[in-house]
């Protein structure tokens, strides 16, 4: 059996969801199509999700194709919830990225779209709802041309676009004829070409076309699935049991997983696998190269672990920006404090981007967050399924610190008030944006033990994740220019004493105190994130549209004005997004459409610099630092 891994990708509200129980429903999987309106779709799982008509986790299901049997994948469409793409993406064979006929190319379909060529996934487009009144398939078709890609080619027609009887007219029979078809097949599925299909995922229409263009257009799953391959595949997905278990969801890339093999996260107790006739899990005793297994007993599991020997083919890289928001969650009834906790860090867990951070001193937990749909839903969450009510504050800007200049910082062995028994000299300069922090050595190699010289290491890219005023320093460069330690040694005759000799412990506890020195003196700059945005607006309302975007701290750039229509681009803090989008439907009469999405930092603006408070001992303040550590130790 030969096995395609396919995502279904969209901006929300493109009928993603729909497409899926239709495609389900005439592979002969359902008997009927669920609606996303009325909560009764397969994929869309959880309370929430039928309850509010988007889809907030991904859902997988299966459904066979000619000879094969595609896995798919159903992931949200909402911006809030890219982190559950991020993951899904590094696991399929090929996408279909579903666009609607008559909103056209929006936000995150642009977003989606640059990551799928980035990663060169083939891509089948879908414009969806040509039965829809205001469909305009011809408009949409030069959209993605102009702004998704030139190599856009479409595969026929639409008949009666706007009607309940809209007709997708197939040009691929000529297309045999003409012999183009096998370049066409070539290209495709080398991702250098990205056929586009026209239907109704409501009416049918289009649908039986899409697939027989998925089943020749798409390149099956590779891997070896031999018995002497060595196994290797990634998790994309974690969710809970009745009982609280872990659940992986794992694609394998090569070899086989087995029942009762041992991992470095568990051993498998039980392994289910995507049937293709059932459209759901079945039990089984080994998972194989091509497919997606559901494995039970791996109870220190993560989302994006590795199994077996290798990494899957994708690189690592991200494929989304990060959080760019942060809001500090407490639970209503103080004695839920620790529950609050508990299930966050269970969250955490299955949605890694979830950064979840605790402050000791102040009893503060903060959470990183894309936007506020992801904080109402995480409120549901912990409300329906845990038990605990909570609120949130104000949703803040997560900033970064730039180095601005070069600084250096020395302690000495039993020098001053250096209690620990190590020297560590360390000097901080800048480094180039997106490059990571460095380290680099100006002491002679061998004139350290390797352990003391990773707890340097270690404790660096550690203390940097709170600069001079709380934020992380994500690019520096730093040099370690001078080390010492005392050798293992005891008294006469006894055993090894810690009082006498360096441990690693030593240089963790000292690093974080001459880094920070050096930091100070090289200085930091305080950056928050900036969002381009794209606001298409009548163009009279151009006038009235400039000062709420002034007094957002909004900054315009290019202009375009076509007829009655203007196209304004520019950048916007990311804390201000929410705001603007906001404002936007009432500012325009209701006719305004915003794009946005995360550009870049930028130096904080105005007197007041944003401080965040650190979670650990502050090395800035060396006497309170001192007493923490070692009463710690």
């Amino acid at each position: 059996m030969r096995y395609l891994n396919l995502g279904i990708l969209a901006h929300v509200d493109a009928g993603k969801t729909s497409l899926t129980e239709r495609l389900l429903h005439t592979a002969g999987i359902i008997d009927e199509i669920g609606s996303v309106d009325r909560g009764t779709t397969r994929t869309d799982s959880l309370e929430l999700e039928r309850r509010r008509g988007i889809t907030i986790k991904a859902a997988v299901t299966a459904f066979p194709l000619g000879e094969a049997a595609v896995n798919l994948v159903d992931t949200p469409g909402h911006p809030d919830f890219i982190a559950e793409v991020e993951r899904t993406l590094g696991v399929l064979d090929g996408v279909v990225l579903v666009v609607s006929a008559v909103e056209g190319v929006q936000a995150q379909t642009r977003v989606l779209m640059r990551a799928v060529r980035r990663l060169g996934l083939p891509t089948v487009l879908f414009v969806n709802k040509i039965d829809r009144g205001g469909a305009d398939p011809a408009r949409v078709l030069g959209e993605i041309s102009a702004k998704l890609t030139p190599a856009a080619f479409p595969m026929g027609t639409v008949g009666g676009a706007g009607a309940r009887a809209a007709r997708f007219v197939s040009e691929v029979p000529e297309l045999r004829r003409l012999g183009l078809w096998s370049q066409l097949v070539a290209d495709s599925r080398q991702g250098s070409v990205y056929p586009v299909f026209f239907g109704s995922a409501i009416t049918g229409a289009g649908v039986p076309e899409l697939m027989t263009g998925l089943e020749e257009l798409l390149p099956r799953a590779a891997g070896d699935a031999s018995d002497s391959a060595k196994a290797s595949g990634r998790v994309f997905k974690v969710e809970r049991g009745a009982a609280g278990e872990r659940i992986a969801f794992v694609r394998m890339f090569s070899g086989a997983l087995h029942t009762r093999d041992r991992l470095p996260s568990g051993r498998v107790t039980g392994i289910s696998v995507l049937s293709a006739e059932a459209g759901a899990p079945v039990t089984t005793d080994v998972v194989a190269a091509g497919q997606i297994g559901v494995v039970r007993g791996l109870t220190k599991v993560r989302i994006g672990d590795r199994l077996g020997a290798s990494a899957a083919p994708q690189d690592d890289t991200a494929h989304f920006a990060p959080p760019t928001l942060e809001t500090v969650v407490e639970p209503c009834d103080p004695t839920d404090r620790g529950p609050m906790f508990a299930a966050l860090t269970q969250l955490a867990e299955q949605d890694p981007l979830i950064g979840l951070r605790y402050d000791k001193a102040r009893a503060e937990t903060s959470l990183s967050l894309y936007g506020e749909v992801q904080k109402e839903v995480i409120q549901s969450t912990l409300d329906e399924e845990f038990g605990v009510a909570v609120r949130f504050r104000e949703t803040t800007p997560i900033c970064v610190e730039r180095v601005l200049g070069e600084g250096e910082a020395l302690d000495v062995i039993k020098t001053g008030d250096n209690p620990f028994l190590a020297t560590v000299g360390l000097r901080v300069a800048p480094a180039p944006l997106g490059s990571g922090v460095s380290l680099a050595l100006e002491i002679e190699l061998g004139s350290l033990p390797p352990a003391f010289l990773t707890a340097i290491e270690e404790t660096v890219r550690a203390t940097l994740g709170s600069g001079l005023h709380g934020w992380e320093v994500p690019d520096a460069s730093v040099t370690v220019t001078r080390t010492g330690y005392w050798a293992r040694q005891s008294h006469s005759h006894a055993t090894f004493d810690k009082s006498m000799s360096s441990t690693a412990g030593d240089f963790r506890a000292l690093t974080p105190l001459v880094l920070m020195e050096a930091l100070a003196k090289a200085r930091t700059e305080v950056c928050e994130p900036m969002h381009r945005f794209r606001l298409e607006l009548p163009a009279g309302l151009l006038g009235t549209a400039l000062p709420t975007l002034a007094a957002l701290r909004a900054v315009p750039g290019s202009t375009t004005v076509d007829g009655a229509s203007a196209v304004l681009e520019g950048v916007v803090p990311a804390a201000r997004v929410h705001d603007l989008g906001q404002r936007i439907p009432g500012l325009t009469g209701g006719e305004g459409v915003l794009e946005s999405s995360f550009d870049h930092f930028a130096p904080v603006s105005g007197a007041v610099v944003p401080e965040r408070t650190r979670w650990d001992a502050d090395p800035l303040d060396r006497k309170e630092y001192l007493m923490r550590v070692q009463r710690g130790v």
